[in-house]
């Protein structure tokens, strides 16, 4: 069954070469060149992924985000090519999975919305967990004024629940589960997204920096979240 995908981008340019490249890989492709017409559009039928360029007349591509995210958990693809954008995109908790900076190749954007609709699938297709946890890994783990429930997912800070988004979490999971373990970036991006890491680190700096901002009592002194220049990331808990 082909994937139906929707891309919202105002330049005409940009969406006949992705359109032409995608029907050549067997999507079904719908297209919008303003956030207001790509919101219609996208009530009018069901997707597997969308495309959102953050800069977009009559409505932009946070707004969009927002909306979509209010009604759907579909995969969202943003492509911007200012740094600022895709960190308010992916740090402030509007909901998108992954973006692509312009100018980008066919090929790259191909594989990040094969991956993030494969990783959608098995999602959506994962068998239900038991409520108890792995045997050896205690429900709730502390951290001085932090508290993370593991199997619910919440995470505390001075008993006021933190506003993670499912990727903070995972990371801050990934994180307290292997306490003084060094990650690269291309092994984060592996646990967490569990797909090959494309060299644009980006993504994950982001994620890092928002997580900091909301456990750490000064981010830009860390307590728990270490870095190590030029190797990785760290916990020390």
């Amino acid at each position: 069954m082909s994937h139906r995908i929707l891309i919202m981008e105002d330049d005409h340019e940009i969406v006949d070469m992705l359109k032409q490249y995608l029907l050549k890989e067997g999507y079904l492709i719908d297209t919008a060149y303003d956030g207001r017409a790509g919101m219609a559009q996208f009530a009018s039928a069901n997707y597997e992924l969308v495309v959102v360029d953050i800069m977009m007349p009559k409505l932009d591509g946070i707004e969009v985000i927002k909306l979509i995210r209010e009604r759907s958990a579909v995969p969202i693809l943003i492509m911007s090519a200012k740094d600022s954008d895709v960190d308010k995109a992916l740090g402030l908790g509007f909901g998108a999975d992954d973006y692509i900076a312009k100018p980008f190749s066919m090929i790259e954007i191909a594989a990040r919305i094969k991956a993030a609709i494969r990783r959608s699938t098995v999602y959506a297709n994962r068998e239900p967990v038991e409520q108890e946890t792995e045997i050896g890994i205690p429900q709730e783990l502390r951290f001085g004024a932090l508290r993370v429930d593991v199997d619910n997912f919440a995470a505390f800070k001075y008993d006021q629940q933190l506003r993670l988004t499912s990727k903070e979490f995972d990371i801050l999971k990934l994180f307290i589960m292997n306490p003084n373990r060094v990650f690269t970036k291309a092994q984060i991006y592996g646990f967490v997204w569990q797909d090959d890491y494309y060299g644009d680190e980006n993504v994950i700096n982001v994620h890092i920096r928002r997580l900091r901002e909301k456990i750490e009592d000064n981010p830009s002194e860390p307590l728990y979240i270490k870095t190590l220049w030029g190797i990785g990331y760290k916990w020390e808990g």
